[in-house]
């Protein structure tokens, strides 16, 4: 039995599927049909048909629709998973996908990785796509493969290394009760402004439980939104909003803290050491841009060295792992003199990057990512 999905889709059916983050596979292909509204207007009389059993990789479906008589395969098996073929083509594709049949002659098979490619610029990583075929015993282990494939390639150590495994066990309860991204978004704003009134006030470690806290869910509700394909733009600048605006106001109110701390700072340099800082954040972020705006893509996935020097950089996560040690060490201002020196000789590296940029730029290179290349 086959149905329409979305007008762009023809399912074979299976029966006795596990959910995947909460959703039926169906329901799952819904939500990525709606998210390729220009690749559905191009397709005229072409006929999608896929298995209701198989986990798609969004960018595969992109590509999928992208051709003609073309058919994805299991790249351990051979097994075909879905076609993309002209109307006269559809019953035999169907059987062939069904298992009742062989590959029609006309049908060209590729893997997911050929149709798709491997490069996803929008997460900063090189990743084969992939298609997963479900069955009971291997629900969990989908889920995880499709957690790691939202997952951004290029960020800081703490996202990257820390977080994964306890933000999969805190994402996929968060799917399974129906919480939002927006709603874990939304408590990571309350720890935001809990941290602001704690450090001011020089409660650090107390605001750093809170801190890490936030820094956490950041992490979950990007990845809720992308498992569960329920990110928005309203969600997106939310997140991002918040992402791009507090870091420096923290730094700020655990400099006033200081002053009611065992450790205050010598008279006239909490002035200074606040100028160097957001001078140096504004200066930072500010440069990001305009290298996105004058290469088309981001700084850090360059060259290998940039992608390693992202994880390090002065940004929240590393900045905060700095503001931690001054705490084990109970001199809370080294802290902040830390993150004011690393966010100045981050700067300084920035700067190199583009001068390196624009000299290959102007002996006639180009600019493109090591990953893209690879």
């Amino acid at each position: 039995m086959q149905s329409t999905v979305k007008e762009a889709y023809q399912l074979v059916r299976k029966e006795s599927l596990p959910p995947i983050w909460n959703m039926r596979t169906e329901d799952r292909l819904n939500k990525q049909s709606a998210r390729l509204t220009k690749e559905r207007e191009a397709l005229g009389d072409a006929v999608i048909i896929l298995r209701e059993d198989v986990v798609f990789d969004t960018p595969v479906l992109r590509g999928l629709m992208r051709v003609r008589n073309h058919g994805v395969i299991d790249t351990a098996t051979g097994q075909p998973l879905a076609v993309c073929v002209e109307g006269g083509l559809a019953d035999a594709a169907r059987e062939w996908l069904s298992g009742k049949g062989e590959k029609p002659a006309n049908i060209q098979a590729l893997t997911p990785a050929e149709i798709a490619g491997a490069y996803n610029p929008a997460l900063r990583k090189r990743e084969m796509a992939a298609c997963h075929v479900l069955d009971a015993s291997n629900a969990r282990a989908v889920e995880w493969k499709l957690f790691m494939t939202a997952y951004k390639g290029v960020t800081d150590f703490v996202t990257k290394y820390w977080w994964p495994r306890p933000a999969f066990h805190v994402t996929r309860w968060c799917a399974k009760k129906g919480i939002t991204p927006n709603q874990v978004t939304s408590v990571s704003a309350v720890c935001v402004l809990l941290c602001l009134w704690l450090f001011a006030n020089g409660f650090f470690w107390i605001g750093m439980l809170f801190a890490w806290a936030m820094t956490f869910l950041d992490t979950v509700d990007g990845k809720l939104a992308r498992v569960t394909l329920t990110s928005s733009p309203l969600g997106n600048v939310f997140d991002h909003g918040i992402d791009l605006v507090h870091p420096p106001f923290w730094y700020y109110a655990w400099g006033v803290g200081l002053a009611a701390s065992a450790t205050p700072l010598p008279e006239g340099w909490f002035e200074a050491l606040m100028w160097l800082m957001f001078g140096g954040y504004i200066i930072g972020r500010l440069l990001e841009g305009y290298f996105m705006r004058r290469y088309g893509m981001h700084m850090f996935v360059w060259r290998r060295f940039d992608s390693r020097f992202r994880l390090f950089i002065a940004r929240r996560n590393p900045n905060m792992v700095l503001m931690q040690l001054s705490l084990f060490v109970a001199r809370p201002d080294w802290g902040l003199y830390a993150i004011v020196g690393w966010t100045v000789l981050s700067v300084f590296i920035q700067c190199i990057q583009i001068a390196q940029a624009e000299a290959v730029r102007t002996s006639g290179g180009k600019i493109t990512s090591w990953l893209d290349a690879a």
